[in-house]
């Protein structure tokens, strides 16, 4: 396990510290990590993404993140409450569809959305056309780390969260769940690029890896 002391960039903490600590940890048992980075802030485009229509039915979905992570600027109010995503605490990635994300049109390839996470909090926020969500993480599993022999290194693990807000299209998914599957890669540079697919369901709908307390 790779050691935060141990991670190197000309702006000191770094996105690979956080992120490392952001995967190897059970939410249970969150500790604090300094925010730093060594990219620039990903500017948000409106009108972007992809036409979106009604979701239908109450069926899992999946999603996926997908992307360099970057400093949250200039990020839009989304309308939940309590989250303010230039507090400084955020970084943001791309959102892609899968194959069933709620009123997604087609098989395109075009980012869906924006996906923001506190690697030293709790948070997990996404932007999606037509509604917003807001998730808590819950638990974690055990992070394995495999070399990439470039530099680099992968960090494998699953993740629970529960979705604590939505609103818009989404609004029926609060108090249901999100299970990620992570495959995040560590690059040479220090860089965090995401690589994470997210199944979420209602909560009348959980799947069958969930156990509520």
């Amino acid at each position: 396990m790779i050691q935060e002391g141990a991670l190197r960039s000309t702006s000191g903490s770094t996105p690979v510290a956080n992120a490392n600590n952001y995967h190897r940890r059970g939410w249970g048992r969150i500790r604090a990590a300094s925010v730093g980075f060594i990219v620039t802030a990903a500017i948000l485009i409106p009108g972007a993404y992809p036409a979106y229509a009604a979701p239908s039915g109450i069926d899992p979905f999946l999603l996926l993140l997908k992307g360099v992570y970057t400093p949250a600027t200039n990020a839009p109010n989304l309308g939940l409450a309590g989250i303010n995503l230039n507090d400084g605490s955020f970084s943001v990635t791309n959102i892609y569809p899968i194959n069933t994300a709620p009123s997604f049109a087609g098989g395109s390839n075009a980012v869906a959305g924006k996906f923001y996470v506190q690697f030293a909090g709790s948070l997990a926020v996404y932007d999606l056309p037509g509604g917003n969500i807001a998730m808590q993480f819950t638990a974690a599993s055990d992070p394995i780390q495999i070399d990439d022999h470039h530099g680099g290194f992968y960090i494998e693990q699953t993740f629970e969260l529960t979705i604590v807000q939505a609103n818009g299209l989404y609004s029926s998914l609060v108090g249901g769940h999100n299970h990620m599957v992570d495959r995040a890669h560590v690059l040479s540079n220090g860089a965090f690029d995401e690589n994470c697919i997210c199944i979420i369901s209602h909560g009348i709908d959980l799947p069958l890896w969930w156990a509520s307390n």
